[in-house]
């Protein structure tokens, strides 16, 4: 799911730990659902002018697989649209 965020307030790394992100691997981060390591939401940002791309999805769970990428992940879902609503309005401030 991508959005768009109308807000500079912010450098990358101070927005995605007011978001409640951490950094992840490969310039993403993440935030878990629950204390265990799956499922977590799963964010890459880009800047653009008037403020950052959003690229989230869920990851259900890691790869099967040695040095594998691919995952269980839903890129779609009420459960996403919340926490881009979720996301949405804390930057609204």
């Amino acid at each position: 799911m991508k959005f768009l965020v109308n807000n500079n307030k912010y450098n990358i790394l101070a927005l995605t730990r007011f978001l409640g992100y951490h950094p992840h691997k490969n310039q993403s981060f993440s935030r878990r659902l629950n204390s265990g390591q799956f499922p977590r939401f799963h964010i890459y940002l880009s800047q653009v002018a008037k403020g950052w791309e959003f690229s989230l999805h869920l990851d259900q769970k890691g790869a099967c697989y040695e040095e594998q990428v691919a995952h269980g992940g839903d890129y779609d879902g009420q459960i996403l649209e919340d926490e881009k609503n979720r996301i949405i309005s804390l930057l609204k401030n």
